[in-house]
This record gives C-alpha cells, sequence and structure tokens, in this order.
C-alpha cells in the first residue's frame, strides 16, 4: 500500500515538474509574439484556449469511448461550478498572466504570479483551515524582500517594470489561487480531461465575444509563427494546464502549487537566454529569493507526518 501511495506521489511529482515548465516556457513563447509578431493579447488568450480546449476535449473522447463529455453539465450544482472555475480560474489566469508579460516580460509576469502560495496559505488560514506558524512566517518574509528587489533592482524611488504590468501579475498569482482550490471538488468526479477541456472552451468562448479567433490576418504570418503558436496551444496551454490540474489527484493544492517551482525558474532562463531580457543584480537576488521561499515551503512540507 505505501509503495502504491509512493508512486502515486512521483506521479504528481512529475506532472507538476513538466507542466509548470510547459507553462513557463510558453509564456517567453508568448512574449516574443507580442514583441515581434504584434499579436494581440486578447486574439490569443481566445484562440489558444479554444483551441487548446477542444483538443483535451477529443482526447477524452477518444479514450473513453463508451463515456459521455456533457456529464458535467447533468446536474445544476456541476454546471454552475464548472461556469465559476472557467471564467474565474482559467479565463483569469490566462488573460492576467498574458497582459503582464505583454506589458512587462514573461519573467516578472511568471515570479509574480507564483505569490499564488501565499494567497493560498492566507485563505487556508482566514477560513481557519490551517493556522500561520513560523515557517509560513519565514516563507513571507523572504516572498516580501524578494518581491520588492525583483521588481525595483534595490531602488525605492522606482519600478523596473511598469506598474500595470506588476498588478496583472498580481492578478494573475490570485487567479491562480482560486484555480488550484476550486478546482479539487470538481476533480473528485470528474476526469481532469474534462474539467480542463470544459473551462478552456467556455473561456474562450466568452473571450471570443470581444475577441474572435477568425478575425486576423494570417497573410503576414512566418513559419517561426506559425511554430510558436502552436506551441503554446498544445505545450504551453493544453498539457501544461493539463498536467497541473491532472497533479491534484495525487497531490494537495498547496503541494502542487510549491512544487511547480521550475515555472519561474524556467521563465527567467528563457527570458534571459533567448529574449535577452535586462535582469540587474538585486533582481537576481530577488528572484533566488522566492524560488528559495517556494523550495522550503516544499521540503518543510515533506517533512510534515
Amino acid at each position: 500500500m505505501n509503495q502504491i501511495i509512493q508512486n502515486k506521489r512521483t506521479l504528481g511529482f512529475l506532472l507538476v515538474i513538466f507542466g509548470a515548465s510547459f507553462w513557463g516556457i510558453g509564456g517567453t513563447v508568448a512574449q516574443r509574439l507580442f514583441q515581434q509578431d504584434n499579436l494581440e493579447v486578447g486574439w490569443l488568450v481566445s484562440s489558444r484556449l479554444l483551441l487548446a480546449g477542444l483538443l483535451l476535449i477529443a482526447i477524452y473522447k477518444m479514450t473513453h469511448r463508451h463515456e459521455s463529455i456533457f456529464v458535467i453539465w447533468r446536474t445544476k450544482q456541476n454546471a454552475f461550478r464548472q461556469i465559476l472555475f472557467s471564467l474565474l480560474g482559467m479565463l483569469a489566469v490566462q488573460y492576467t498572466y498574458m497582459m503582464s508579460i505583454a506589458i512587462g516580460n514573461s519573467a516578472v509576469a511568471t515570479l509574480l504570479q507564483y505569490l499564488a502560495p501565499l494567497f493560498i496559505m492566507a485563505y487556508y488560514f482566514l477560513t481557519r483551515q490551517s493556522p500561520l506558524t513560523k515557517q509560513d512566517g519565514i516563507a513571507v518574509s523572504l516572498t516580501l524582500v524578494g518581491t520588492f528587489l525583483l521588481l525595483t533592482n534595490g531602488s525605492f524611488s522606482t519600478l523596473s517594470v511598469p506598474f500595470m504590468a506588476v498588478l496583472w501579475g498580481i492578478l494573475s498569482g490570485l487567479s491562480v489561487a482560486f484555480y488550484t482550490i476550486y478546482a479539487v471538488p470538481l476533480l473528485q468526479q470528474f476526469h481532469s480531461l474534462l474539467v480542463v477541456g470544459w473551462s478552456m472552451i467556455i473561456g474562450g468562448i466568452v473571450m471570443s465575444i470581444a475577441h474572435p479567433p477568425w478575425a486576423i490576418d494570417l497573410s503576414d504570418w512566418t513559419f517561426s509563427t506559425i511554430a510558436y503558436f502552436l506551441f503554446i496551444v498544445i505545450f504551453g496551454t493544453m498539457l501544461a494546464f493539463w498536467f497541473y490540474i491532472a497533479s491534484l489527484h495525487y497531490l494537495s493544492p498547496k503541494e502542487s502549487s510549491l512544487l511547480g517551482s521550475l515555472e519561474p525558474l524556467m521563465a527567467v532562463i528563457t527570458s534571459v537566454w533567448w529574449l535577452k531580457i535586462a535582469f540587474g543584480g538585486y533582481q537576481f537576488i530577488g528572484t533566488l529569493l522566492i524560488l528559495l521561499m517556494i523550495l522550503y515551503l516544499t521540503v518543510f512540507q515533506k517533512k510534515q507526518p
């Protein structure tokens, strides 16, 4: 029995690692499309959500031929929860994150999004599901100092990234916290492919009202533009979200949010190495402190009985 539990946890760890890596790299690829191909944020969000959602539902149908893809919609309670998760979770995560990238850059946007573990921690404390501990205090301190250095590069008078990029990044972190916690009851009843697939389709349909995917001129798209777009749809959206949500079958929401530390790390590495994003010395220290917070909480969590 212990071996089975350990194998499931190992699978959960692998799902988080791959999902987080794909999401972090996908953010850097999106920044490249925003800067060099002038893609509009709303169009990219609606297009990637619809395409990735349809692919996930198709995969579910191919692997579960005798099961209905509409099972989530059979009760009003589940339908309401799925719609709320789609709009305040999936769509909110996608749009806020992409706006932060478009205004600022992928590295900062991803690191701000990774404040989500603190928001989850605060939620559990406010709902009296978990008390604040000394370890939580250390994690908060590391995060506050790290975020300050990341955003200011050590200067009290200026921000190293635009204020709106910071605001969108923080909203992205809040969206991830909601997304992670709110998904659990749905996953206890339905397959992760259905939950994620339908949430993407619903979010994409809503986004298409203002930003229809078909309203774009593809004549000036190059091969690299197409390749980068497909990477975002398949790896940076479909697989990233599917793997992350699937990990919640085997890990707690707090563990999944903490163990995805490769996400900001991959975003920073690819942004600095590939896109040549300028990072100051204090910003690197701030990045290390945020990653140290994630690692610290992860190690401490593993030591718990």
